[in-house]
């Protein structure tokens, strides 16, 4: 082939890639994202993200990594991973111990967490959970602080109730009476029980307080060396998370190339966990997130005596890395 001919070719490949918004596959940033929980349809919008394109545009290749959401942390904090997608209160738990993470694109808005109870309970307001038996994963995360959260709106603290560790079996927990009420995740098992015929009251803890919800975070590291990787880090995901609100019968669909269990599962069901999730992201400006929500949840962290001192909440995350 002559050479000058070859060389054209190749120069219009690279036009016609480009054009298309496409990096060839050499080019794509391998980045391992861990997300502190099981495949599931709330995890539309990344799903999403790969399947459209979005990360592949930005120049990222992602890897889920479905691991527990404090080794995250540290990975991160320790510059081992760049990426994670954790809930507020882990960010700054991290940065009191000197681990510099940086909470950079807010995915909920609302703290996707609530105490359910059978309605015979009678347990209408935080107030009402004085003295009942609360069954929750166990005493960390995000259950756990927003549990907390819900008592000192009521008045209350941990004196006042039973708090019961019994891992992730709230459903059952519940259904057979072994725990009055159970902290639970707002998308998920009230769905669940709700569809069994139960009869349920609901706080939520977004209706409440106002509190730094789950998100992406990086470290101060690669904010400094890299910018535009977070940027087009940020950016992929919020556009996945925009996409799966207005198309979410489509995003369901998607969910079962990632979600092996869900053929099995109930479809009216996981498709309320996907439309109750989507309630939770909604907002004017997606990724934005306020210092209200930080200092709402340092307030709350100081009360439990997992924050010794204030930190200064603004170097917690920025805004500046979202459309």
């Amino acid at each position: 082939m002559n050479r000058k001919y070859f060389l054209f070719l190749l120069l219009l490949v690279s036009i016609v890639v480009s054009a298309c918004g496409v990096k060839p596959s050499g080019n794509l940033r391998h980045i391992r994202l861990p997300l502190g929980y099981i495949p599931n349809v709330q995890f539309a919008p990344l799903y999403v993200a790969v399947e459209k394109g979005y990360f592949r545009e930005a120049g990222i290749e992602v890897e889920f990594d479905y691991s527990f959401e404090t080794d995250a942390v540290a990975l991160v904090g320790a510059d081992e991973l760049q990426f994670a997608i954790v809930s507020g209160e882990q960010v700054l738990l991290a940065r009191a111990k000197g681990l510099p993470v940086v909470y950079v694109a807010a995915w909920y808005q609302q703290y996707p967490v609530s105490v359910v109870a059978k309605a015979e309970q009678g347990i209408r307001s935080p107030a009402d959970l004085r003295g009942k038996t609360i069954g929750l994963p166990g005493l960390y995360g995000a259950n756990y602080i927003a549990l907390r959260a819900l008592l000192h709106e009521g008045g209350l603290t941990e004196a006042d109730v039973t708090l019961d560790s019994i891992g992730y079996t709230q459903v059952e927990a519940l259904a057979t009476d072994r725990d009055q009420a159970v902290s639970v995740y707002t998308a998920n098992e009230p769905v669940q029980l709700r569809a069994q015929g139960y009869d349920l009251t609901e706080l939520r803890v977004a209706d409440y307080v106002h509190l730094a919800s789950n998100g992406l975070i990086t470290n101060e590291k690669t904010l400094k060396e890299n910018p535009q990787l977070v940027r087009r880090m940020a950016g992929a995901l919020l556009k996945g998370i925009q996409v799966t609100m207005e198309n979410p019968d489509e995003a369901y669909q998607i969910c079962h190339k990632y979600v092996d269990t869900l053929a099995q599962a109930d479809a009216n069901v996981q498709k309320q966990v996907l439309a109750t999730s989507i309630e939770l992201w909604k907002a004017e400006r997606l990724g934005y997130t306020d210092v209200e929500a930080w200092e709402n949840m340092q307030t709350v962290l100081l009360d439990m005596g997992l924050l010794n001192k204030p930190l200064d909440v603004q170097q917690a995350f920025t805004n500046d890395f979202i459309p």
